[in-house]
């Protein structure tokens, strides 16, 4: 006759075999979106197919010979190198006076730092409309650089937070306990052991900056329309692959900046 310690072992079996195909099906239900897009941006008719009846490089041809395209791709490719230093620049100097600072208001310049993240983009996008209108740069790159550092600037500086939250300051004390001024420490110590949160900020203010949308539907111009811009007015009007050729090629460009931030510092460290 079984006993209760008998059945142990097996219950425990199932809910191991459970939990790996509980884990399987999110992993299913994550990738199969990207598996989708992916595949269809080969298909050779008109319309995307998933799976395509054959594979085609119509759609990525048709991409890099459309001018309108590479006009919003080089848009974007702007911003993204404005945007990243200077978001990354901005959000490591808030988050190091916003731990190592002891001033009247901290807690109310904190949560104004933070606060696109829960104001609605549509809300933020309608504010930075009126307000950059009236200083004559709506429409304009520099407009819309300045609503991307806006966007992205709270993920830098949560990122560095957590980073200066975390580091030992003990360190920092004994580097100037041995003679080393405050900037030597800052630049030798503090920031290479910051470093991961920096490179992570950097990372969500790219990403964030090339994929915003809400904020630049209000400021984007004829001549400045980014590239999440003309893709969502783009679908709009017409469906073939080409929005496909698209997203798989900012796939693999996502996968490669992956593998190069787990080359150099470890996907672990800066996410």
């Amino acid at each position: 006759m079984a006993t209760d310690r008998d059945l142990i072992p097996a219950a425990g079996g199932l809910w191991h075999w459970a939990g790996k195909a509980a884990g399987m099906l999110v992993y299913l239900f994550l990738i199969l979106p990207v598996l989708v897009i992916f595949l269809s941006a080969f298909s050779p008719g008109a319309y995307p197919q998933f799976p395509p009846e054959s594979l085609s490089l119509h759609w990525f041809q048709a991409f890099f010979e459309n001018q309108a395209w590479l006009k919003a791709l080089q848009i974007s490719a702007w911003l993204l190198l404005v945007v990243t230093p200077l978001t990354t620049l901005l959000g490591t100097t808030a988050a190091y006076a916003l731990a190592r600072l002891q001033f009247r208001g901290r807690d109310v310049l904190q949560a104004f730092v933070l606060s696109p993240l829960i104001i609605p983009q549509v809300v933020l996008g309608i504010a930075l409309l009126y307000v950059l209108t009236g200083m004559g740069l709506a429409g304009s790159l520099t407009g819309l650089a300045i609503g991307h550092i806006l966007v992205a600037l709270p993920y830098a500086v949560r990122t560095v937070s957590v980073s200066l939250a975390s580091m030992d300051r003990r360190l920092e004390a004994a580097s100037m306990n041995l003679g080393a001024t405050p900037a030597y420490t800052f630049r030798h110590v503090t920031l290479p052991l910051i470093k991961p949160g920096i490179v992570a900020g950097a990372v969500f203010a790219a990403v964030t900056s090339f994929g915003e949308v809400s904020v630049s539907l209000f400021l984007t111009a004829p001549g400045t329309v980014t590239m999440p811009v003309r893709i969502f007015t783009y679908i709009d009007q017409t469906f073939d692959p080409v929005v496909n050729a698209i997203s798989a090629i900012f796939i693999i460009l996502a996968v490669l900046a992956l593998v190069l931030i787990e080359r150099t510092i470890g996907l672990t460290k800066a996410m």
